[in-house]
């Protein structure tokens, strides 16, 4: 099994493999797989909370008590909000978006799983979710973990993303594709 440092790079592969070493010693991964998944949704709704933890000119100490406050109202666990706290000490805040997902990505590793990353114009039903999760079983020979979000700007259909490899069949990709061969007839 690799570890947690082979699995990960990068500002967010080293807080997350940190976040992970915690949690397991604590015992809840689960638990802080949640809280990832809390705080991934927070981001994807809200522009401000985007802001907050982008933006260079707010200082750590109001980055760190705003989220903090946000994250306690959300029901985050304790491990969670110290975790946040050193982060935005570190004035690492704008990479936590992808520490999240680097912390999945370990936990899928360790469990023997592969995350798919899905992107689809419209959200997924239960359904189609789980229809979709055992294609990709089926067609990877392996467990996997789909991490499903929405951006209209597909217009239909989606992008499914499983490591390295990637399958797109949304309407605005096909849309590019028959202006760029019509601007070659023309």
């Amino acid at each position: 099994m690799p570890s947690t440092s082979t699995v990960s790079s990068g500002v967010a592969g080293r807080y997350a493999a940190a976040l992970f070493d915690l949690a397991e010693e604590k015992k809840c991964l689960d638990e802080i797989a949640a809280d990832t998944d809390v705080i991934r949704a927070l981001l994807a709704e809200s522009d401000d909370l985007r802001r907050l933890v982008s933006s260079p000119v707010i200082g750590r100490e109001s980055q760190e008590r705003a989220l903090a406050a946000v994250l306690a109202k959300a029901g985050t666990s304790d491990l969670t909000l110290k975790f946040i706290g050193v982060v935005a000490k570190n004035r690492r805040l704008f990479a936590l978006n992808d520490m999240c997902v680097a912390y999945y990505k370990l936990l899928a590793s360790r469990r023997g799983q592969m995350t798919a990353e899905v992107l689809s114009a419209q959200p997924l039903s239960d359904k189609n979710q789980a229809a979709l999760e055992k294609e990709i079983r089926r067609a990877l020979g392996s467990k996997v973990q789909v991490n499903a979000s929405v951006d209209p700007s597909l217009l239909g259909g989606m992008i499914v993303k499983v490591g390295s490899r990637m399958v797109d069949s949304s309407l605005k990709s096909k849309l590019q594709k028959l202006e760029l061969s019509l601007k070659g007839a023309a």
